[in-house]
């Protein structure tokens, strides 16, 4: 995948450029007279269109809600098809365990008691949350793990809440245990103080763990691969305790399923849950998820997510934008409270490094009141005034913000009939009792737990995928007719749910061109397309000489030649890098193909970088925008008098080859794909903790596809290109992979060609002794054998 490589070209044109003062235009198209870097170009108008459909976003979420105002009732109902949706792409989506109650952290050394306070006691405890994934096991591998505070003196607690902190702070600063955190905003200690039982949760924290890769961003990366998420972990430890609040206050049963019921059960005490930055996050969704919540405060999160791309990135939610900003989230509170703080965040800046840039800023207090009023614009507040601040968030009722009173703290005690913690008041710091608590050790405990769930959903992620594909593996064993129907759907998820697809029609392409170099086998032009507003395709023709139009062989076949990681067109037609590419383009060119090198959008470090992270939002991918452009490039390719447009192959090399398996099953033009430098059982090289040759440890932080775990990994992919042509190249060498385990996922393949639609004739591998690099040797004569051109005499 060339991250050991990293070619970065800063020529733009071919060294063979004509040095003619006109552009030659290829006949039948406009002149080229674009200048300078036309791939620097071609990326900024890329980013342009994303902010833009960005932007567009918040008009178009309305048409996934049908809210139903006419009762709480009706209004819980209408929205819960949003709930599982949100659930769904948060990672929210393992059934939670049925406990009795947590468990305390002591041992036969120190006890579980960690502090007194005035009215209350703080303990360590945890709690299970989630089981091993592997349904024939009932081990307990996800807990959640904190401080529980709770009454003394046999008093029963007023209310029950959830007391969240942000990622930087600890349970125990929140609780005034240890310094960090001011006494007024100790507020987990101040709810105790007024009879509440609280338990904090721990989170995860931003350090640093290798080379500018928190923490957080370690564990996001194998989760969102495999369709969970580190939020949707934290918010499943939050919802846990909401179990246990209910079914200790009224009895009743725990939870059967990751999702809530929408009907929201009467509890003999009320539940909250309030929360500081990443603390409000989890707050906000966990009070959209479950009705059994009675209210939420959320403290220095609230805000407009357009710019989500820019903060940490294991806050990325794939396709979160497309149906919820925080607005709309807010809203799924229905008629319980929902309490906004304006308190700024804990601000921090990362740059970057292998890990994702971020920046977390203060809030702009402008943008959460806009955000708000954008809500209250979504939903028929009565006796709302469109001038009035309102931080009580309930579709039951509105009320003005009056001058000061910016802490939303008041009315969360009000709503859980806490009087006693509104008055701002605090008792005395809670005296220190000796335990065994470590905090440290308890943050390596949390976080060994989430890696190793993830590890173990990597380990089912193959049984979970057999299912997922067993009705096309069904109509392949009816046959290529039967397969062909059935692939159809599986395309249509692929393109939807994991690439993901824009709705723009492709504009008239346009085609400008100029020569840049000519030989006495060959001419070679730099070639422009529309393919959106703000959206080009470009890359290098090469047109072999001696083609006679209307005569046998006239219409060539076209190989089009796709270069890896921060590559160039210009690498894989000439000198430069040759020892990868091998200069590709112009040897197939020189074989009599008509050949074509795109510029792909992966080039420029964090610019592209950010492409996917400003695509993953709108559920959205970096292939969002490629494949229509590769569907431009091939429409266009078809129409040219020396182009047979049935005879079309892709063949790319390292992050050519992660196209080769992505663009063609989306791009029926292409009758073939190759794959070389690539091929691999790509949901472990993404997920996988122990192996050295995973990028959880690397730079490529967009490289992660959300849930590949449980559809798609390459054998599947592979089998969206079937029954046409597909071939592996793989260097025994290569770093990339190792060979056994490209040999068995390319096994699924074989089987699949041969031994299910006896078409094992279409489907090879060439393995070689070489290193990461194009070998050109069975793979031309997979060429030459199924685009049906003869093979060129040894000169």
């Amino acid at each position: 995948m060339f991250r050991q490589i990293a070619l970065v070209m800063m020529l733009c044109v071919s060294p063979l450029q004509s040095l003619a003062a006109e552009p030659v235009p290829l006949p039948g198209t406009k002149p080229l007279t674009m200048e300078g870097d036309i791939a620097s170009t071609l990326v900024d108008g890329v980013d342009k269109f994303l902010l833009r459909k960005l932007e567009e976003s918040i008009k178009l979420r309305e048409q996934h809600w049908k809210r139903d105002f006419t009762s709480p009732q009706a209004y819980e109902k209408s929205i819960e098809p949003n709930r599982k949706r949100l659930a769904h792409i948060l990672g929210v989506r393992d059934a939670r365990v049925k406990f009795d109650a947590p468990e305390l952290m002591g041992t036969t050394k120190a006890a579980a008691l960690v502090g007194k306070g005035e009215g209350y006691e703080i303990y360590a405890v945890r709690w299970p949350v989630l089981e091993d994934p592997d349904p024939n096991r009932t081990q307990v591998t996800v807990h959640g793990e904190g401080l529980l505070l709770v009454p003394t003196g046999g008093k029963k607690p007023v209310a029950d809440v959830i007391a969240i902190p942000d990622c930087e702070q600890t349970p125990e600063q929140i609780c005034g245990l240890v310094e960090g955190v001011p006494a007024e905003s100790q507020f987990a200690r101040r709810l105790a103080e007024s009879g509440c039982r609280v338990i904090v949760p721990m989170l995860i924290n931003r350090q640093e763990r290798i080379g500018g890769i928190t923490n957080r961003e370690f564990l996001y990366r194998s989760a969102f691969e495999l369709g969970r998420h580190l939020i949707g972990y934290e918010v499943q430890k939050v919802l846990a305790c909401v179990d246990w609040f209910h079914k200790a206050a009224t009895g009743g049963r725990g939870p059967d399923a990751a999702n809530t019921t929408s009907a929201k059960p009467q509890a003999a005490t009320k539940i909250g849950v309030i929360g500081y930055g990443e603390g409000g996050m989890l707050a906000l969704y966990a009070g959209a998820l479950d009705p059994r919540i009675d209210a939420v405060c959320v403290s220095g999160y609230f805000d407009s997510r357009q710019n989500i791309w820019q903060e940490p990135i294991d806050r990325n939610v794939f396709g979160l934008l497309k149906e919820f900003g925080d607005a709309e989230v807010a809203l799924m509170v229905g008629d319980r409270k929902l309490y906004i703080d304006e308190s700024p965040p804990i601000e921090r800046t990362l740059s970057g490094g292998r890990g994702a840039p971020f920046r977390i800023a203060a809030s702009d207090s402008k943008l959460t009141r806009r955000e708000f009023l954008r809500a209250g614009k979504l939903v028929p507040l009565p006796d709302a005034n469109p001038h009035e601040i309102c931080y009580d968030i309930s579709l039951s009722r509105a009320r003005e913000l009056k001058p000061g009173d910016t802490f939303a703290w008041k009315d969360l005690c009000e709503s859980l009939g806490v009087p006693d913690a509104a008055n701002g008041k605090h008792g005395a710091q809670p005296v220190v009792a000796k335990s065994s608590l470590d905090p440290a050790a308890r943050h390596k405990r949390q976080f060994d737990e989430i890696d190793l769930h993830n590890q173990l959903l990597l380990r089912e992620s193959p049984y979970v995928r057999k299912a997922f594909m067993k009705k096309l593996e069904d109509a392949a064993k009816k046959g290529v007719a039967e397969y062909e129907k059935a692939v159809e759907e599986y395309r249509t998820i692929f393109k939807n749910d994991v690439i993901g697809a824009f709705d723009d029609a492709l504009l008239p392409a346009n085609a400008r061109t100029r020569k840049i170099a000519e030989s006495d086998k060959w001419t070679q032009y730099e070639v422009v397309l529309d393919v959106w507003d703000d959206v080009i395709a470009y890359g290098i023709l090469v047109v072999p000489k001696g083609i006679k139009e209307g005569e046998p062989g006239g219409r060539r076949p076209v190989v089009v030649c796709q270069h890896g990681l921060e590559g160039r067109p210009q690498d894989v037609i000439g000198e430069q890098n040759f020892q990868y590419y091998k200069a590709f383009a112009t040897q197939l060119a020189e074989r009599g193909f008509v050949t074509f090198a795109p510029q792909n959008l992966y080039i420029f470090k964090d610019r592209f970088r950010t492409l996917q992270r400003k695509a993953n939002p709108l559920g959205k991918t970096l292939f969002s925008i490629i494949v229509p452009q590769h569907q431009q490039i091939t429409d266009w390719l078809a129409t040219q008098p020396f182009v047979d447009g049935q005879r079309i192959a892709f063949y790319g090399l390292s992050y050519g080859g992660k196209s080769a398996m992505r663009i063609p099953p989306l791009v029926s033009n292409y009758c073939l794909s190759i794959c070389s430098a690539d091929f691999n059982e790509w949901v472990d090289k993404n997920a996988n903790t122990r192996a050295g040759y995973s990028y959880v440890w690397t730079g490529e932080y967009e490289i992660f596809e959300w849930d590949l775990g449980s559809t798609f990994n390459y054998a599947e992919m592979a089998a969206l290109i079937a029954p046409r042509p597909f071939m592996v190249e793989r260097g025994h060498f290569d770093g990339v992979g190792i060979d056994e385990q490209v040999g068995a996922e390319f096994g699924k393949v074989r089987y699949l060609y041969n031994g299910l639609l006896k078409i094992g004739d279409r489907c090879e591998i060439e393995w070689f002794a070489g290193p990461h690099t194009i070998n050109g040797v069975g793979t031309y004569a997979f060429l030459h054998k199924w685009l049906k051109w003869p093979v060129p005499p040894v000169p």
